[in-house]
C-alpha cells in the first residue's frame, strides 16, 4: 500500500539562537541607495545602465525604483556615473547603503553628499587594516575587501553577543555624544541591529521610535 501525498505540507521554519552575534550600527537619515552590477556578457535586462566600465554594467536605484541622472534621486544616479571607476571595484551584485549628506532629511551640516555602505562585515573603508570575516568553519578563512576612497561605511558602534541593554548604551551613546559618521553632529537618528544569525535587521531611533515612518 502506498503512502498519502500530504498535499500542501508546509515545515515550520528553522530558529536562530536569539544568543548570537550582532551588529548595531548609525542608522543614517537620508535616502536608501542600491548600485547593481552585472558582467556587460549577462543576458538580464533592466534597461539603460548608468555606465559600463571594463565589461561591467552599472544600474542605481532608490528604495523603490531603478534611478538616472535623468531621473534622479538626490543626485546620487549622477554621482555613480561621475565615479564609476571607483564603483565598478564593488564588483558585481547588489550594494546596499545610504546616500546621505547636504540637503538630504537631517543633512548633518555637511557640505557634501555622500555613499555609506550597510554590509560591514564584507567591506572595511580605504584607509582601515581588513579584518578576518567570522566564519563557522574555521578551516574557511575570508578577509574584508577594501573600499575605494569615495566610497564609506555606516559607523560599527558595536559587535559581539545580542544584548538589548546594548543597544540602550550605544543609543545614550548617540544622544550625548552626537553623531559618529558626522562628529559634532548632535541629531543622530538612531542604530540599525543586525542579527547575524537569523540574516535580519532591526532599527531603534532615538526620537518618535514608537511612531510608524510616515508620523516620524
Amino acid at each position: 500500500m502506498s503512502k498519502p501525498t500530504l498535499y500542501g505540507f508546509e515545515p515550520f521554519p528553522k530558529m536562530a539562537r536569539l544568543s548570537r552575534e550582532a551588529i548595531l550600527t548609525e542608522k543614517l537619515d537620508g535616502t536608501n541607495a542600491q548600485i547593481y552590477i552585472l558582467d556587460a556578457s549577462d543576458g538580464e535586462v533592466l534597461g539603460a545602465p548608468v555606465a559600463t566600465i571594463e565589461g561591467k554594467k552599472i544600474f542605481v536605484g532608490s528604495r523603490t525604483r531603478w534611478i538616472s541622472p535623468e531621473d534622479d534621486n538626490f543626485g546620487f544616479a549622477r554621482w555613480v556615473k561621475e565615479h564609476a571607476d571607483e564603483v565598478a571595484l564593488l564588483g558585481p551584485g547588489r550594494h546596499f547603503g545610504e546616500w546621505w549628506g547636504r540637503g538630504i532629511q537631517r543633512g548633518y551640516d555637511l557640505p557634501d553628499r555622500r555613499l555609506s555602505l550597510f554590509n560591514v562585515s564584507r567591506w572595511c573603508k580605504h584607509d582601515s587594516v581588513p579584518q578576518v570575516i567570522p566564519s563557522a568553519d574555521p578551516r574557511v578563512v575570508k578577509v574584508q575587501e577594501v573600499l575605494p576612497p569615495s566610497i564609506g561605511l555606516v559607523p560599527v558602534l558595536y559587535r559581539g553577543e545580542f544584548r538589548t541593554s546594548f543597544v540602550a548604551v550605544e543609543l545614550g551613546l548617540l544622544r550625548d555624544l552626537g553623531s559618529i559618521a558626522a562628529p559634532g553632529f548632535m541629531r543622530p537618528e538612531g542604530v540599525v541591529v543586525w542579527h547575524t544569525a537569523a540574516g535580519v535587521g532591526f532599527k531603534k531611533t532615538l526620537d518618535h521610535d514608537e511612531s510608524p515612518k510616515s508620523r516620524a
